[in-house]
């Protein structure tokens, strides 16, 4: 989580009572982790928060069942994600799982238009890559701005919903469904981000609050167990008048990330820019490279024994890589040693920098491709390395 942020009005001291200038009770929400032992936010509102009926979701997107893909022959695989049907729609229609465990769900979208509802994932944080487009994400905290090459988080549990811009959208989502954050090596004792990491907490960009507004949106959306169940509001649910606290949304652009560059080859933990439970999401920049004379740059042949990597390709020249692009997703899992294309490896002797720009994923548990993931993998992957 990121520093304590404070917006609106609040009480000098939690839990006590909060009034406006006709002598009207404000209605305190708590958003909290781990019960009640993690980051909390608590907001304030003008209504009673949580009055909203039933109703029909009417929305969401289709969800992953487990292991279909079992029985498939263990190989390097290369899923072109770019020529997966564009489905549009608003963001909370528009994601396309192709990748998933009990720990992460990886999907595309390509959204058109505005969400029409709010929409809570009572499952998991969510994080997106923008690979192309941008937006403002919305909720009672506030609006985030965001554009291509950003990251955007939203909390587990928090209404909000996505304003896509006109023009292109290339969205990769991240559905974590069991706590999220900044890797601890890049912290300090108190949890700030220590003087060495390779961002700092101004890198990110927080809600920007302008008090309670009223869009005429009425209806929710929350993901609980895989499922979809709708609500209905009699008030705005975007009526906070305040908040504070350290659970929020926000954007990360992936260009503020600042790599470590090294004698020789380092490991792709120093690319590590968030964690979650049973994965780690690494960010790949233009940067320099090895500066030994006789470094080789190129990433070694190594036997991933202990997890899976995923690779989305979003730009510029991959030295270990031949016949990816952006929108490519390559998967190399645990058991099959994986490294660079042949003559990649000699290939990078004496090169200086690379203008890469790419997001990993190293997850614990096995990932399984859905049938929409099958249906745009290229056959030949495995065999072009031999």
């Amino acid at each position: 989580m990121l520093d304590r942020m404070t917006a609106g009005e609040i009480p000098p001291k939690p839990h006590t009572a909060l009034r406006d200038a006709g002598g009207h009770l404000r209605y305190e929400e708590c958003l909290t982790r781990d019960g009640f032992d993690g980051p909390f936010t608590i907001l304030y509102h003008v209504d009673r928060p949580h009055t909203a009926a039933v109703a029909n979701a009417a929305h969401g997107w289709e969800i992953p069942e487990g292991g279909e893909d079992t029985g498939r022959p263990l190989a390097r695989r290369h899923y072109r994600s770019q020529e997966v049907p564009r489905r549009g729609g608003p963001p909370v229609d528009a994601r396309v799982p192709l990748l998933f465990n009990d720990d992460v769900v990886i999907s595309v979208a390509h959204p058109d238009e505005a969400d029409p509802i709010y929409f809570a994932n009572g499952d998991g944080d969510e994080l997106t890559f923008v690979a192309e487009g941008g937006g403002v994400l919305r909720s009672a905290l506030g609006d985030v701005a965001f554009g291509a090459r950003d990251y955007v988080f939203v909390p587990k549990g928090l209404p909000h919903r996505f304003l896509p811009d006109d023009g292109p959208q290339v969205w990769l989502s991240i559905e974590c469904a069991a706590g999220f954050g900044l890797p601890r090596q890049w912290r300090n004792e108190v949890g700030q981000l220590r003087m060495d990491a390779p961002y700092s907490h101004r890198d990110f960009r927080r809600p920007a609050f302008a008090g309670p507004r009223d869009e005429g949106l009425r209806d929710l959306v929350v993901k609980r167990g895989n499922a979809f169940h709708g609500f209905h509001y009699a008030h705005p649910p975007l009526d906070v008048v305040g908040w504070d606290g350290t659970v929020y949304p926000w954007a990360f652009p992936i260009l503020n990330f600042q790599p470590r560059v090294g004698l020789v080859h380092l490991p792709p933990t120093v690319h590590g820019t968030f964690a979650t439970r049973g994965a780690l999401i690494c960010s790949f920049v233009p940067r320099p490279l090895d500066f030994h004379p006789e470094a080789i740059p190129c990433p070694y042949p190594h036997a991933s024994v202990g997890c899976d990597e995923i690779i989305f390709y979003c730009a510029g020249q991959f030295t270990s890589r031949k016949g990816v692009g952006p929108g490519s997703i390559s998967h190399h899992p645990a058991g099959v040693i994986h490294g660079p294309h042949p003559g990649a490896y000699e290939g990078s002797i004496g090169t200086r920098s690379t203008d890469e720009l790419a997001v990993m994923l190293d997850t614990l548990r096995p990932l399984h491709a859905t049938d929409a993931a099958r249906s745009v993998e290229d056959p030949d992957y495995h065999q072009s390395f031999a």
